[in-house]
């Protein structure tokens, strides 16, 4: 089936683009939970039967363009260091851009819809964790990650410290969180200095 169009027309990737960034327009001005697929049809400039031909909720509309956005904002540096590969990767990760509204509204509805939860976690938690474990990966190939390490614990730190911040807003989440959180990473990872 590799090759092949599904049924209807093909999508416009004008219209695509136009969708995926009213989705974002409209969250960030109003909230998750006053997005609707018609609001974000009409700020797109296209037929409500449009949206919902290529995404079944408002969910996976914001969910594709969550995953859109972090591929594009958050590159795997390879610069031949753990601290600086994760320096880079979780300065990146850490920038809010505006991303607050967005992943706590998926993180609403994936506790409220356990379908969706597992496209939440398959598409877009576990592949910011796959990125984090190349990272991790390499840095261990080059001898500075412990062979007794453990990094999925690891990145539960990393990213258990993002979602509290997200959800709770008591702190700032920034650049400056992204190189503590490497350090500590990096500390905790490295493997013992020869004598």
């Amino acid at each position: 089936m590799t090759g092949q169009r599904g049924p209807g027309r093909p999508r416009s990737e004008a219209a695509r683009r136009a969708i995926l960034d009213a989705a974002i327009g409209e969250l960030q001005e109003r909230g998750y939970g006053a997005l609707t697929m018609q609001g974000i049809a009409a700020r797109a400039g296209v037929g409500k039967q449009t949206v919902y031909r290529w995404w079944p909720s408002r969910a996976d509309v914001v969910l594709e363009a969550v995953i859109e956005w972090a591929d594009e904002a958050v590159a795997l540096p390879d610069t031949g260091s753990l601290e600086d590969d994760l320096d880079a990767f979780l300065a990146a990760t850490f920038r809010q851009r505006g991303q607050r509204p967005l992943l706590l509204g998926l993180m609403a509805e994936a506790l409220l819809d356990p379908a969706f939860a597992t496209q939440f976690r398959d598409r877009f938690l576990f592949a910011r964790r796959a990125a984090f474990r190349s990272i991790l990966d390499r840095a261990a190939a080059r001898g500075e990650v412990a062979p007794d390490a453990d990094p999925e614990l690891l990145m539960d730190v990393v990213y258990g410290v993002l979602w509290y911040r997200l959800m709770l807003d008591h702190a700032p989440i920034d650049d400056e969180l992204g190189r503590r959180l490497s350090r500590l990473v990096a500390r905790e990872a490295a493997a013992p200095k020869p004598p």
